[in-house]
């Protein structure tokens, strides 16, 4: 059996942490066009498909505080569950995600806007349902395509996984030419492990 922590931090919580301590670790597992869009100052963008790879570094930086932060909440809770796993208990995830925080008005760096993982998840998949029942209507056989994406998304709420969503971030539209790096996120972590 994996590990899980339950650690969670508010938004308030987690503002009034980073006034107090500026060394907080935040680490934003984010596509890096959601990161792009909108993030918190000061913060490490390592994508979530890049966690397993930089387990070692993750947990040699986690010597202090550590806030995970993602859209939502939910791949920062499997960053959380990773890192539990890995040895690292102490880190917390912030509720709501940036979701939350740009809601409560906290202070975000913004650059070029770009559609949140979860927005484009429901425009493929309700793109593809609506597409498959309206080619049902001439190719009858087509609404079971509309029936495997019902089953996947409710495969993906049972998991707390998205298929959908990784092959989605895998797109160039999420990996802007001059966003911050995997490369770059880690050597920031080797940085901090350093200290």
């Amino acid at each position: 059996m994996t590990p899980t922590t339950s650690a969670a931090i508010d938004i308030v919580s987690t503002r009034a942490l980073i006034a107090a301590n500026p060394d907080v670790l935040l680490v934003d597992v984010r596509t890096p066009g959601e990161y792009e869009s909108a993030h918190i100052a000061g913060s490490i963008n390592l994508p979530l498909d890049q966690v397993d790879a930089h387990l070692q570094h993750i947990v040699a930086a986690a010597g202090g505080t550590m806030v995970i932060v993602c859209q939502s909440g939910n791949r920062a809770g499997q960053c959380q569950t990773r890192l539990a796993a890995a040895g690292t208990t102490g880190a917390t995830v912030m509720t709501g995600g940036m979701n939350a925080w740009i809601a409560a008005g906290a202070p975000v760096v913004r650059g070029h806007q770009r559609w949140s993982l979860e927005r484009q998840v429901r425009l493929a998949a309700g793109g593809i349902v609506l597409a498959a029942v309206v080619a049902s209507i001439w190719l009858p056989a087509a609404r079971y395509v509309a029936g495997l994406i019902g089953a996947g998304l409710t495969f993906a709420a049972l998991t707390d996984t998205c298929a959908m969503g990784m092959m989605l971030s895998k797109l160039p539209y999420n990996r802007p030419r001059n966003s911050t790096d995997a490369g770059h996120a880690v050597a920031r972590l080797r940085d901090r492990a350093a200290r």
